[in-house]
């Protein structure tokens, strides 16, 4: 779909299709993707988007739910070590089989792409669950090591006031490093009866992550109730607010939740979309060539909002502001459940739903 004639003007176009309930991808140094698909499968699509293949070595996963495998990355150093990172919600044992709780792992893919091997588990949420919503699941790497997760509050009404405990996982940032062990510059890495992974708190379901590849932040996109989308500069041990303060309320009634939308002590969102929700996937920042205009944008999936949201953003990097906003790609009339910059700069899309897609945006011009 073209928005204008122009040669530059962005058009959208089928990259690869036949995938079923996806929620991550990432980009190999090859050009080729690997995509994972919620009931266990993780897919290998080729640079030219032709061939789909599955990875063998998947761990079993629970899909109940929102649950399942859900995000996927590499390792920095991939070319070299060919580690990648799976988040995925695991079933409980014993008395507690019908609890999940999220976990990572680390894993190798061999050099032919066809399966993971020496599978360790790096992280575990626990205790878990019995439903499997507001699960968070995005991984994010930075350049020295570290592996950020987002975990989300888990949709039990009861148990909201998790997100601001410390000694719950729920409703969290956790940083890690990429072999599992907790970094000793952690907020709470001496433990008192917090969790030390723990790197932030006060989060409903943060589904989107990206570490800032020069101030070294991570940027989290995370889903309110009835409203109350937020992106957030996540700085070490701070309090998000959920759900002493929201800028959404309760599903149905829209009755208040909490103290308001403010608090000493509590961190304001950068950016925040009130009813009707948009459901916030993944956010990136798009430092791609292709379109000169969007470089230094950040660019949000939508699920519920079925767009791509673009910020425009001015000052520095560590305390900038947004000068504009806009809602993109709404034509397609499809939910977004993740998305990437490529290596040529074009953005990919990656649709939800169990006949699912990906939509490859570039030049008009480059698509001849």
């Amino acid at each position: 779909m073209r928005a204008n004639s122009a040669p530059d003007a962005p058009q959208a176009s089928t990259f690869a299709d036949g995938l079923e309930s996806p929620w991550g991808m990432e980009f190999m140094p090859d050009g080729s993707l690997l995509v994972t698909e919620r009931r266990g499968r993780l897919r290998m699509i080729s640079a030219d988007g032709r061939e789909i293949s599955s990875v063998q070595g998947v761990p079993r996963v629970d899909h109940r739910d929102h649950g399942g495998l859900l995000d996927v990355t590499i390792d920095p150093a991939f070319a070299s070590n060919r580690l990648v990172y799976l988040s995925y919600t695991k079933a409980g044992r014993g008395l507690h089989v019908d609890r999940n709780g999220l976990t990572v792992a680390r894993a190798r893919l061999s050099d032919d792409g066809s399966r993971i091997d020496e599978l360790k588990v790096l992280f575990r949420q626990t205790p878990g669950a019995v439903n499997g919503q507001n699960l968070g699941g995005r991984l994010a790497v930075s350049a020295d090591g570290h592996l950020f997760v987002t975990i989300g509050d888990r949709h039990a009404p009861q148990d909201r006031m998790r997100a601001q405990a410390l000694a719950y996982y729920q409703g969290k940032t956790v940083r890690i490093r990429t072999d599992g062990t907790v970094p000793d510059d952690n907020p709470f890495a001496a433990g008192h009866g917090a969790r030390p992974e723990i790197w932030s708190r006060g989060h409903r379901n943060p589904q989107g992550a990206f570490v800032h590849p020069r101030s070294g932040q991570l940027w989290i996109a995370e889903h309110g109730p009835q409203g109350g989308d937020e992106i957030n500069i996540v700085r070490r041990g701070l309090n998000y607010g959920w759900p002493v303060v929201t800028f959404g309320c309760e599903y149905d009634t829209c009755a208040r939740i909490g103290e308001g939308t403010s608090k000493r002590g509590m961190e304001a969102p950068l950016a925040f979309w009130k009813a009707p929700k948009i459901a916030p996937s993944n956010l990136i920042l798009y430092t791609g060539d292709q379109f000169p205009a969007w470089k230094g944008n950040i660019f949000v999936g939508a699920l519920a909002g079925k767009a791509v949201w673009r910020f425009e953003l001015a000052g520095e990097d560590n305390t900038p502001r947004v000068v504009r906003r806009e809602a993109l790609f709404a034509e397609l009339g499809e939910r977004i459940r993740d998305l990437r910059q490529g290596p040529d700069g074009s953005l990919y899309l990656l649709t939800d739903g169990a006949k699912a897609r990906i939509v490859r945006v570039a030049r008009a011009d480059s698509m001849l």
